[in-house]
This record gives structure tokens, sequence and C-alpha cells, in this order.
């Protein structure tokens, strides 16, 4: 059976640093879209791409452009993702349908990685990734489902190292930690040997293995793809030291938040908004700056490691 053609569209700018073997480096565009308020979603556009370029990288963000999956965005359409005019939340299981529908899609972490794999893109670089959600409190077991996020079972199936700061604090942290492993998908701690919260250095959860420069990174993530592992490797680093918000601080926002949850009936995805947006509070907004710090961050120890594999060529674009 012949091969078929990719349906994904490279832009001028990541198509000839393919061509030329330039390192690229793929980061998600639904933090842009939806996760973030206007106008820092902007400065956060701004500051993720421009870590990736000083450290001698292509930043591609990943979307869906009027339903044709792209890495990269021309600067028309960025604006228009910046704006929010129209543009859905899609997940991986969503890249299809936005696809048949003509839609814009904002990639969340799981269609960021889809399309990252799908290119032979090796490195992503995101905020926090999703996970196993917390039991909400006063909701009876028989109403109560465990919910996953999609992030958990596509970081199982697409062979790219992400480079994160954990996942939200919002979730059931040592829940998620065992999840991975059960999905077989490698932890690795960048100068920490414990799992960061998002937002806190610290979530005093053990990681089964420590690295310390993006070059060590590299040679994992080689002898990883050499034992012929399909599943993605997950880099954590802390959020930078300036910015990191007291776990005490995080962990009773969100307990209030959860209480709050279940006091309003909200349940179901608008939890973790809910939840998100009750921590900015509890905050007086000092999340948000923890935020724009850890993406810029990963973003540039994303690109540190790209540069160390020395670039690579984008299968099947």
């Amino acid at each position: 059976m012949p091969d078929r053609p990719s349906p994904l569209r490279l832009t001028a700018a990541v198509r000839e640093a393919r061509d030329a073997g330039r390192p690229i480096v793929a980061l998600e565009s639904s933090v842009l879209a939806q996760g973030l308020p206007i106008p820092a979603n902007r400065e956060a556009a701004d500051r993720m791409t421009g870590a990736v370029e000083r450290a001698g990288a292509v930043p591609a963000v990943t979307a869906v452009v009027a339903g044709t999956p792209t890495l990269g965005l021309e600067p028309a359409e960025l604006e228009r993702f910046l704006a929010r005019d129209g543009v859905r939340k899609v997940s991986a299981r969503d890249l299809a349908a936005a696809m048949v529908r003509g839609h814009d899609g904002a990639t969340t972490v799981a269609a960021s990685l889809a399309l990252g794999a799908l290119a032979g893109v090796p490195v992503f670089a995101t905020g926090g990734i999703g996970g196993v959600h917390r039991e909400v409190p006063g909701v009876p077991a028989e109403r109560w489902v465990r919910d996953e996020s999609a992030d958990l079972p596509e970081l199982a199936r697409s062979p790219m190292l992400c480079v994160c700061a954990g996942a939200k604090s919002i979730l059931d942290l040592p829940a998620t930690l065992e999840r991975l492993e059960t999905l077989g998908v490698p932890v690795v701690g960048y100068r920490t040997d414990t799992l960061p919260g998002f937002f806190t250095v610290d979530t005093g959860l053990r990681l089964p293995a420590r690295l310390d420069t993006p070059g060590e990174l590299a040679a994992l993530w080689r002898h990883h793809r050499a034992l012929g592992r399909r599943q993605a490797v997950l880099v954590v680093q802390p959020p930078p030291a300036d910015t990191a918000l007291p776990r005490a601080l995080v962990d009773g926002a969100v307990a209030d938040a959860l209480a709050d949850a279940a006091a309003a009936g909200v349940s179901g995805p608008a939890v973790t908004p809910h939840l998100l947006a009750a921590v900015e509070r509890a905050t007086d907004g000092r999340s948000l700056a923890a935020n724009l710090a850890l993406l810029e961050a990963n973003a540039r120890l994303a690109a540190e490691v790209a540069v160390a594999l020395g670039g690579t060529a984008l299968a099947g674009a």
C-alpha cells in the first residue's frame, strides 16, 4: 500500500529550517488561545518563541488553521489565534473533525504531541501537562467518575521529548505520576529529584531519574529511541525560583476551590478553569507571572536539547 501524503502544512520558516537541518521546537497553541488571558497570551507567545530562537532553534507553534494541521503559524494567523476569533480548543481526538469542518483549532498538549510526532520533530515544550483529576469533595462515590486528561495516553503513543513544569497543581499529582509509570512514560527531573508542581518548585514526590545537562537529556532520548520505545519522554523542571509560589499557598487555594466547586455544582470540563481562576485570585495574580516564567524557561530548555540533538529531518512532511 503506497504511503499517504501527510496532511501537515509547514510554514516557510519551518520548512527552511527542516531543509537546512536546523533544530526545531514544537509549541502548543491552546495555552495562547484558551489558557492565558489577553494580553498575557501575547507576552507568552513572544517569550516562548524568543527563548527558542535565542537558544539557536526554530519555534513551531502547532495548530489547525482553517482545517489544515500546521507546524508553525504565519504572523496573521498568530494574530487571529491571540484574538481568539472563532478558535476552538482541539485535542488529539478532535483533529480529524476540525479538518472536515475547516475550523481554526488551538491544539492542546495531546494534539500538539500528535502533530509533532507526525512531523518527526523530537522536542516539544509546554507549561504543564494534564493528568488524573482530584476527587471533588461532597460528591457521592456512585456519582463520581475518575477523570483523566487525554495528555496521558497521548504521551504513551507519541514519541517526543516533552519539556514541562510537571502536571498542573490542581490535579492529583501522586495518581498522575503512577499513571505515567503504568503507561511506560519515562519521567526525568532536570536538575531536580522531586516532581515540580507547576506553580511550585517541589511536591515532595520522588522522581525515578534525574539529569543535569541538555546534552544528557539528548543522550537519553537517543537511547530511548534506539531501544524502539514509542512513548514520549517527559522532562520536568521546576518553575523559576523568583516567580514560583509556596506549596502551602497553592495547596490551600486548590482545596478551597474544590470545596467551592462542589457547593456551586461545578463539574466535568468546567472544574479545571474554575480551579485555575480560583488559584489566580487566591495568589493575587502571582500565578499568572509564574505561568509566563515557566513557559519561557521550558521553551529555552527544549531548544537547548534540540540543539544538542543536532537538528532533525521531519518525517512525513
